[in-house]
């Protein structure tokens, strides 16, 4: 599928697209471009044990990718899940009505949509079609964190073997840069925005050439309350070198977006060289891992989609709770002044 039609930045309504994998630093980032102004979307999934501070994503949208995934043989855990995978014709047109429709109902009309979910980084082939289809501009933030810290956050919540998150890692960070190579982008230190994170939000706009939506003084104060220390966990141990050629991989991987998140604008000539390798290897492996891959996160995305609309109907019902609270105490005030009016006649 071809992204050259992608819509300018200068489009009525532009996205903000938290780009990168999962654990990396996605969901500080989106919370604070939330607090700057973007608009999270309608249905938002919940925190829990592993980020107590929420994913800021949108869980319908998650599932909705994990669907779009698994169609074409992936699933957001497959190490060969870059380069995407197109369709048929017919049934990319249904993938992509359903996504627009979709992203419609969890977006409105806001000015500056805020999607967060690390599946899109892997399937921005398709949605840069959707937002274009959309008439929707598109400016990303790539968060930049260490595999191996990666690595164990996900062998705490998913039991991953750390060979396994460092290649998934490395596929998501090799998308991420190719697919928005035309693109307004700003890669994020993560251990950089828990430190100076002024510094990491003046990067950003300056690499889109446009500021935060609204960057005020009150929307800082928010962000000096949300990015508490307690963000910065699962610090990498060992080393990249201990984990084979899927260390050497992410390694090289790796170097460029250090590279890239200081500051500076190095080639794409070594990510290419590293896509060219993990295609290789997927070539020799990805027949045996991949259909497995998929197989389990069709059980895993059922359990999500159970989950989240329990948690959905939970909200549901303390905000109504709460609206009926409310009026029970209106009506015991409104009772209590009557009383006091009869008492006076």
């Amino acid at each position: 599928m071809s992204t050259a039609k992608s819509p300018a930045t200068t489009s009525e309504r532009t996205a903000y697209l938290v780009l990168g994998m999962h654990r990396s630093g996605t969901s500080a980032v989106t919370q604070v471009l939330a607090l700057a102004g973007a608009s999270l979307p309608e249905n938002v999934m919940a925190g829990d044990e592993h980020n107590a501070k929420g994913y800021f994503e949108p869980w319908k949208i998650a599932l909705f990718n994990d669907g779009r995934l698994r169609a074409g043989g992936a699933a957001w855990d497959d190490i060969f899940a870059f380069p995407y995978r197109p369709l048929s014709l017919k049934a990319e047109r249904t993938w992509l009505n359903r996504a627009e429709a979709l992203f419609e109902e969890e977006y409105g009309e806001v000015r500056y949509p805020l999607l967060k979910d690390p599946r899109v980084t892997v399937l921005m082939p398709f949605w840069r079609t959707a937002l274009t289809e959309l008439e929707v501009g598109a400016r990303c933030v790539i968060p930049v964190r260490h595999p191996l810290a990666v690595a164990g956050s996900l062998a705490r919540r998913n039991g991953f073997a750390p060979e396994k998150s460092v290649l998934i890692w490395s596929a998501y960070m090799l998308a991420a840069e190719a697919y928005t190579r035309d693109l307004p982008r700003a890669f994020v230190s993560y251990d950089g925005l828990l430190k100076d994170w002024r510094a990491e939000v003046a990067r950003i706009e300056a690499a889109h050439g446009a500021p935060l939506p609204k960057m005020t003084e009150a929307a800082g104060k928010a962000i000096d309350r949300f990015l508490t220390p307690e963000l910065r966990h699962n610090e990498q141990a060992g080393g990249l070198k201990d984990l084979g050629w899927a260390g050497a991989l992410a390694g090289q991987v790796l170097s460029w977006f250090e590279t890239a998140s200081a500051g500076a604008a190095p080639g794409p000539a070594p990510l290419d060289k590293a896509a060219r390798e993990l295609a290789k290897r997927g070539q020799d492996i990805g027949v045996l891992v991949s259909p497995a891959t998929r197989d389990l996160d069709a059980a895993r995305a059922e359990l999500l989609e159970v989950r989240q609309r329990l948690a959905y109907e939970e909200g549901q019902r303390q905000r109504l709770q709460a609206e009926v609270d409310a009026l029970r105490r209106d009506a015991a005030e409104a009772s209590a002044r009557l009383d006091s009016i009869l008492a006076d006649g």
